[in-house]
């Protein structure tokens, strides 16, 4: 008999993989991905040859790429066929990316914002990238290092505490009807109103409704509410929150909810009212201040291009995760911008500096930000960029620096005079730029002065910071930063399997890439001059341009090309994780796989979608399951079930399972295939190479196991369908070995037992088909030989046609 066909299997059900397969591809916009990333280079090379000597094509939409960064932020346009920096209104070609909301209600943006920030630490709002998109338990340490509080709301989402809008006092009327899709919300749960009902800008009542925001209700309490049957009552919001003014804050409300209307308002008859807000105590969601960052930045570009501008491409570090990605997008809806693409950071640098440059070069891009690092390796040439590897830090950047130099002080005063300055709002605010502007003077000097007066006061008086910061002790309290930058390169250069010799040119990207001792690293660690004809601040928004022209028709022959950052697989049997899609494959991508059942007569099976780089299902990410009902009743191994995997460019994961048989079909589409935390993501690399050893003795352990009890049952079949064919002699030593086997299997005995067990048996098989041919006076088959299904069914060719089903779908959390 034949050694047994290797079996795969999601959850309880067992699937042979066939090796004919079909191969993946991908046909969309005329492009074709296959698995072969030097077909994908041939290919695009080959359509953008045929380009060549086209005139641009200018569109009468203007898109602009936007760098919204940790400290800064930048946006810049397409201007004749060259990407090129936007200067915002006060000159400059880079915007803090700063917020703040001054005593009297006015919101500040910008430069201004961060010039009065010691003077308003509490509501000036800075690095608020750190915290878009996480958990509160995600940013602990982030929270410790600003000025202002960070709070979690009930959902554990993280809030941005606002005291300076309470004291908003001035009118400004906005109607419902006149507010911008999306609106701006600013007011997230708990936020608390005092309210006056108003009516198409005039007052039509004088109840004042005092409640709170509750998600997207509002719930009217308190004692002062006019009329009592009004107490408690919820009432539905159109949005959270919307425009805010210089003065006053307006929220819009329907008032035709389902649980109907308190009294006091019903009768008045509105479909459609407004509260006017004399106070206003409220949190903010992060992304509200990225929307009001972009919100200026689109405005400056409106005013230079002389062109509304409607739409943009938006970067983000490499390893931002999905809600990182979403709050991101969300932001730029909210300023009133369509936001096409969500890039990479390294990517866009990458597309800035290969943007005019027909030479074949592969590239390493080492960004270092205010809050996060990221690391890509990329081959650049004849118009096409293709990332071949990602790694990265979300939680290392600049502001990691800062804060080595602010304890350095602090612990310093804390020392000689008893009082710990970072519980002080106002002293941690002039810590935080006296150590930044430190920082930024050590990237030039051997040694800096740091000069804080008044810093605060005692019953002895006041009390002064006067001290002098070395390049090498700043190198020294930082040291441990820079060797954490070290492992995110060794392992994007791992992943390609290049070595440093194999890069052409190393690009610096961020402000923090100016430090010298970061320089130095990069310098030993590629030995290679960093490449530093870019500007490290504006390079990421110039490549935004770049990609922003591509998808908006104004450059014709740049293709990009990225990669998804883990591998994407399904169970089977034993717990195992059988890989679909490995990490690092080139986006767009589809593949698909052949498997069977495990059982007779088995008409379903569980479908387990899984991310990760581990061999046991355990130890990665469940994405999701869903089940394939309505297979035909057939013996185990003969159902053929096709698993596709679909990755489009935006990252969103559709898996689809179909019976060939029967052509019954399920999917599912996972928006959150890329949502893991960067931490994890490192750790799960981490593991799956320390533990690689015992993972595949595991493995084999499992497989080997598979393959006996498929020998066991292929062989029990034979027996049976041959019966008095085979001769008693013949027979009876098969039946010792199948029994010297299934002992193997069930008495826990060690891998080889099983596997010199199940050699017996196949030596005694082969004589079983030798007497049964000797008989019927045949040939001997082949050890190889063996029950397998049709060929047909192998090479994946059965109708495709039948019922679609509805998928069950559970998205684990």
């Amino acid at each position: 008999m034949a050694s047994a066909t290797q079996m795969r299997v999601f959850g309880k059900s067992s699937f042979p993989s066939f090796s004919d397969a079909p191969k993946r591809s991908v046909f969309g916009k005329q492009k074709v991905v296959t698995n072969t990333r030097s077909s994908n280079i041939g290919f695009f090379q080959q359509q953008q040859r045929q380009r060549r000597g086209r005139a641009i094509r200018v569109v009468s939409e203007k898109v602009v790429g936007i760098d919204l960064g940790t400290t800064n932020s930048a946006v810049a346009a397409m201007e004749g066929g060259k990407p090129t920096i936007v200067t915002n209104a006060e000159g400059q070609r880079t915007t803090p990316s700063v917020v703040a909301y001054a005593r009297r209600g006015d919101m500040l943006v910008g430069q201004i914002a961060k010039r009065q920030a010691v003077v308003n630490p509490e509501n000036t709002f800075y690095s608020v990238k750190r915290f878009i998109g996480r958990k509160m338990w995600e940013v602990d340490e982030e929270a410790k290092q600003v000025s202002y509080k960070v709070i979690s709301d009930e959902n554990g989402n993280v809030r941005l505490v606002c005291p300076s809008l309470g004291k908003l006092s001035a009118p400004e009327e906005i109607s419902a009807q006149g507010l911008n899709v999306g609106g701006d919300c600013l007011v997230a749960a708990g936020g608390r109103l005092h309210c006056t009902v108003v009516d198409g800008g005039r007052r039509a009542t004088k109840v004042m409704l005092h409640g709170e925001i509750t998600g997207n209700l509002y719930r009217l309490v308190g004692e002062d509410v006019t009329e009592s049957n009004c107490l408690g009552k919820e009432i539905k919001l159109v949005d959270e929150a919307k425009r805010v003014g210089k003065k006053r804050v307006f929220f819009a409300l329907n008032l035709v909810s389902d649980g109907g209307l308190p009294e006091c308002v019903q009768k008045k008859e509105w479909s459609q009212v407004k509260l006017q807000c004399e106070h206003l105590q409220g949190t903010l969601g992060e992304e509200v201040q990225g929307t009001w960052v972009l919100r200026k930045l689109t405005d400056d570009a409106s005013k230079f291009l002389n062109d509304k501008v409607t739409k943009a491409v938006i970067t983000v570090p490499a390893y931002f995760n999905d809600s990182q990605r979403t709050a991101t997008k969300d932001a730029g809806r909210i300023a009133g911008l369509e936001v096409i693409r969500i890039i990479n950071e390294p990517t866009a640098a990458a597309l800035a500096y290969g943007f005019d440059k027909k030479k074949n070069e592969t590239i390493l891009v080492f960004d270092l930000g205010g809050g996060t690092f990221d690391v890509s390796v990329l081959e650049v040439g004849d118009g096409v960029f293709e990332v071949l590897s990602t790694s990265g830090d979300t939680h290392l950047g600049g502001d990691d620096f800062d804060k080595r130099i602010v304890d350095w002080l602090a612990d310093n005063f804390k020392k000689e005079e008893g009082i710990d300055l970072r519980k002080d709002k106002q002293a941690l605010q002039r810590l935080t730029e006296a150590a930044e502007k430190a920082k930024i003077e050590l990237s030039s000097v051997t040694q800096t002065t740091i000069s804080l007066p008044f810093i605060t006061a005692t019953a002895d008086g006041p009390k002064h910071i006067e001290t002098t910061l070395t390049r090498a002790k700043f190198e020294e309290l930082c040291s441990d930063l820079l060797d954490r930058l070290r492992t995110p390169v060794e392992n994007a250069l791992r992943d390609t399997k290049l070595s440093f010799n194999d890069i052409d040119e190393v690009i610096l990207v961020g402000g923090s890439t100016r430090i010298p001792a970061v320089q130095e690293l990069v310098r030993k660690l590629t030995r290679k001059e960093p490449n530093v004809s870019v500007n490290p601040d504006e390079v990421v928004a110039l490549g935004a341009a770049v990609q922003a022209g591509v998808l908006a028709g104004d450059v014709s022959d740049i293709v990009l090309l990225d990669v998804s950052p883990l591998s994407l697989g399904l169970e089977t049997l034993g717990g195992v994780m059988t890989k679909i899609i490995p990490r690092n494959t080139t986006l767009p991508t589809s593949k698909s796989e052949v498997f069977s059942t495990a059982a007779d007569g088995q008409t379903s099976v569980e479908i387990n979608v899984l991310q990760g780089e581990r061999e046991f299902v355990r130890d990665n990410k469940s994405l999701g399951s869903f089940r394939l009902d309505g297979i035909a009743p057939a013996p185990r191994g003969v159902p053929q079930i096709e698993v596709k995997f679909d990755i489009d460019a935006n990252g969103i994961l559709s898996v689809t399972a179909v019976d060939k048989g029967t052509g019954k079909k399920q999917n599912i589409t996972i928006t959150g295939a890329s949502t893991l935390l960067k931490d994890e993501v490192e750790r799960m690399v981490k593991e799956a190479e320390k533990f690689a050893k015992e993972d595949r003795e595991r493995r084999d352990a499992i497989d080997t196991k598979n393959k006996a009890e498929s020998v066991v049952y292929q062989t029990e079949k034979q027996l049976k369908e041959l019966r008095d064919k085979v001769p008693s002699a013949v027979k009876e030593n098969v039946e010792a070995k199948l029994k010297e086997l299934k002992d193997a299997i069930s008495g826990g005995g060690s891998i080889q037992v099983i596997k010199d067990a199940m050699a017996s048996l196949n030596q005694v098989v082969m004589q079983l088909g030798q007497s049964v041919y000797a008989q019927t006076g045949g040939s001997s088959p082949g050890v190889d030989a063996g029950p397998s299904p049709s060929g047909k069914a192998a090479r994946g060719d059965g109708d495709g046609n039948g019922d679609v089903i509805d998928a069950d779908f559970t998205e684990s959390k």
